[in-house]
């Protein structure tokens, strides 16, 4: 049965999360829009879309929103108890600190729970939706982005300018420049219009573009001398209306190729990416066993052979090097150089193929530790806020705040280093997902024990005190210098 003293906290604890979580999922999607904004503009989607991509892609957000979330909200709440002596006055009615705490640690496990099972069941599936939106949007709105009043070349073998773009997906044209874009021996053209517009094509390989009131400026010179060249007179076409369709199929298979829907790891639950795992763990093994064929094949062909097949005559050993004349010890001594040199050099290629086979393996590997570590991560965090709180005693969004982004910047700092270190193959990928909390969970037990014991760790007086004997040792007493 819930305590009003255990309402009071969660309530309290409750005002601050709301606050804080909301701030911070608003951050890092806006971070998330920064990166993105080249796939949203210039393709003529509604609100509607980019709002609904946007809810998709930031669903990873909440795996680091919430555990920093928490741990800000306990250090502000406990620090608001602090610092309004209200846990001194519950500690003086006999309630423990431990009791304190366990109201919020049962909301912070069921925040865990809640986790996991969102990293484990709505994130993948969101992942999955935005791929698939992402393909669609690459496969009918290629990558155009057309500013009003600058040349741009993104379509291929052109350079064009519009002086103004108007309409709901951007088709109305004002202005409008295109020059083709070639060498001065190859045919010259430049077309001016009025006024254009972007019509659908039947063909999504080709973009369609309607001009009105301009003119077609050419200069047939290909495979034309120099001196006929200069008796070239200029032409120019006026036309009312004029069809352009421009191949576009460079773009959009470049597009299609960087957002292609594939079996990615990203789009498992926890059971579903072991049999991932077993599968590229299976098929690291016979790319490695077919390298290392090949690497003693190219080192030692020689006694390979001889080992698997039976000679006819008994084999004559190799002639020691000493005994060799000039010439045949050179040639020798070059044969073998050789050799060495392209062992060498497929060894350095094969190391690049096994790297990224172990890169894409410990992806995988901390992809799915990470679904239970976040979730283990709010545990340990909120042990660090509450402790703090209970020892700083100061709420608000000062002290404790500066402290919490200390705290968060190592965890993000130690959980990249060695995330990087586990691609390259220098550290084991499932310690690699669990060292941040295993580096961090003692500094949250021992901060716990700070905080049971009432212990001063942030009191500058008692520092001050523990190097007074030194300070006084090495300074002067001014009374007696003043006097003398």
């Amino acid at each position: 049965m819930i305590k009003k003293i255990d309402g009071y906290v969660i309530k309290t604890f409750f005002g601050p999360f709301v606050f804080i979580f909301s701030v911070l999922f608003f951050i890092f999607v806006v971070n998330i829009i920064w990166i993105r904004l080249a796939q949203f503009t210039g393709k003529g989607l509604s609100y509607w879309e980019i709002l609904k991509l946007l809810s998709y892609l930031s669903a990873l957000v909440v795996q680091l929103v919430l555990p920093l979330t928490i741990l800000l909200s306990a250090i502000m709440t406990f620090g608001d108890f602090g610092e309004r002596y209200e846990l001194a006055a519950m500690k003086a009615a006999g309630i423990s600190l431990t009791r304190i705490m366990l109201p919020l640690f049962l909301v912070t496990f069921i925040f865990s729970i809640f986790l996991f099972f969102f990293s484990n069941n709505v994130i993948p599936d969101f992942q999955r939706k935005a791929k698939n939106m992402l393909y669609n949007i690459a496969a009918t709105k290629p990558a155009l982005n057309f500013t009003p009043g600058q040349f741009i070349q993104q379509i291929p073998g052109y350079s064009v300018k519009f002086d103004k773009i108007s309409g709901e997906n951007g088709e109305n044209l004002e202005g409008v420049f295109i020059h083709k874009m070639a060498n001065s021996y190859d045919n010259q053209q430049s077309i001016v219009a009025e006024k254009g517009k972007f019509v659908p094509a039947d063909n999504r390989n080709y973009l369609k573009l309607v001009l009105f009131n301009g003119h077609i400026f050419e200069d047939n010179i290909g495979n034309v001398e120099y001196s006929q060249r200069l008796k070239q007179p200029d032409q120019a076409i006026k036309f009312d209306t004029m069809v352009s369709h421009f191949n576009i199929s460079e773009i959009i298979n470049k597009a299609l190729e960087s957002e292609r829907i594939t079996d990615d790891y990203s789009f498992q639950n926890f059971i579903e990416l072991n049999s991932t795992i077993d599968k590229a763990k299976k098929e690291n093994n016979n790319v490695l066993n077919n390298i290392n064929s090949e690497l003693i094949n190219q080192t030692n062909s020689y006694v390979g052979y001889v080992g698997k097949v039976k000679a006819k005559k008994p084999v004559t050993a190799v002639p020691r090097i000493d005994t060799l004349k000039k010439e045949n010890k050179r040639e020798l001594l070059y044969s073998a150089y050789n050799k060495i040199e392209s062992v060498k050099q497929l060894s350095q290629n094969k190391s690049e193929q096994i790297l990224g086979m172990h890169k894409y393996y410990s992806r995988i590997i901390i992809y799915q530790q990470r679904i239970f570590a976040y979730s283990v991560t709010c545990l340990i965090f909120f042990l660090i806020g509450s402790s703090l709180g209970s020892i700083i005693r100061k709420g608000g969004l000062g002290l404790p705040v500066v402290i919490a982004i200390v705290v968060f910047i190592i965890y993000y700092v130690v959980n990249l280093s060695v995330e990087n270190l586990a691609w390259s193959g220098k550290m084991d990928p499932y310690l690699a997902a669990w060292l941040p909390n295993l580096i961090l969970l003692p500094f949250g037990l021992w901060l716990t024990y700070k905080a049971l014991t009432d212990s001063q760790l942030f009191d500058i007086e008692k520092y001050k005190a523990l190097f007074k004997p030194l300070i006084a040792r090495f300074s002067k007493n001014k009374e007696h210098v003043r006097y003398q």
